[in-house]
Formats: structure tokens, sequence, C-alpha cells
């Protein structure tokens, strides 16, 4: 049994000198409450998108944070440790997320495309915006309080939405009323992004 542990211990010291690192550097680069952490939270944002409790947007801005801290994660890898100090960055990092998804989460107006009748078009206008919104984020094109207040007016309309097809039924009235509303919120995110794009170079 011993001879076995020993031949073990040897076979897991040849495999970090392998990678170029020692036992002690692996432990110090091994992170799983951070880990878990943030599969929690992807999972939490996935749930709300398929409840309807957070927008296509929103979910798009949230991904695009969990990505990030990911990203500062594997720096912080690369040289073989996370010091105390990077662990307790990230550990503040996904406790900010995590403080954004869930009061989205605890959002009473849920909003599931189709919903109470068809809306196709509907709900592929707000998707393409949403997505209109995520790439001006990610350009730089719109800045981050530009992208909230694009989003606070997304969600307004998502619950106009929700609003309409409660009786089940989205008449052609509330139909035209969406379409315009929608138009409207279009045209602000290219004038937002064209000016985005002459402010910021």
């Amino acid at each position: 049994m011993t001879s076995k542990l020993f031949t073990a211990s040897l076979l897991t010291t040849a495999l970090f000198a392998g990678l170029g690192m020692s036992p002690a550097m692996a432990q110090n680069n091994y992170t799983p409450a951070i880990d878990q952490t943030q599969h929690a939270i992807s999972d939490r944002i996935q749930q709300g998108l398929a409840s309807g409790h957070i927008t296509p947007s929103e979910a798009q801005a949230l991904y695009r944070r969990d990505r990030e801290i990911s990203m500062r994660e594997s720096r912080y890898k690369a040289d073989g440790q996370v010091t105390p100090q990077e662990r307790a960055q990230l550990r503040a990092d996904l406790d900010g997320l995590r403080a954004d998804v869930e009061p989205l989460m605890a959002n009473n107006v849920v909003v599931r495309p189709g919903y109470g009748g068809p809306a196709d078009g509907i709900d592929k206008q707000q998707l393409s915006i949403s997505q209109r919104i995520d790439a001006g984020v990610r350009s730089g094109r719109l800045n981050p309080r530009e992208a909230r207040e694009l989003q606070g007016r997304e969600r307004m309309i998502a619950r106009h939405e929700a609003g309409y097809k409660s009786d089940g039924v989205l008449s052609p009235q509330e139909r035209r009323q969406l379409n315009q509303e929608l138009s409207v919120l279009r045209d602000e995110v290219e004038r937002m992004m064209r000016n985005g794009r002459h402010g910021r170079g």
C-alpha cells in the first residue's frame, strides 16, 4: 500500500514537473470555490433567460462580464500562482455579478417570447435590438451608461408586451404599439451608435 502511494506521488511530481510547475505551485493555482461560483452564476443567468426574468440583452451583458472574470482568472493563473489578493479580487467580481443577477431574477414581470399569442416578428425585433446593443458595447460605440439606458427602455417595452399578452390575446392595435415602440428604440440605438463612432474614434 505504501509502495503504491509512493509511486503515485512520484507520478504526480513527474506530471507537474513536465508542466513546468511544482505540486505546491499547482495547489496555489487551484481555485475550486471560485470556479464553482462562476458555474452557479452562469447557470442562474441561463435560468433567468429561459424563464423570461432576464432579457436577451441583459443576459448578453451579464455573460460578457462573466467572460471578463474568466479571462482575468486565466491571467492570474498564467504564472502558476493565484495570490490571496487575486483570489479576493475574483471573489469581489463574482459577488458584484451575482448582486446584479439576483434582482433581475426577483423581478415580478416575466417576459416569455411568444406567450399569449403569436408575436414572432416582435420577438425577432427585440432580439435584433438586444444584439445591436451588445455589439455597440463590445465595439466601444456605446458606453455602459448608454447601454443601461437602452436596456431599461427595452425592458419597459417587454413589460408592455407582457401586459398586452396577459389576457391571452395580442390585438392588432397592441401589436402596432409594440412595433412603434421598438422602432423608436431601434432608431435611438443607431443614433447613439453613430455618436459613439464619431465621438470615440
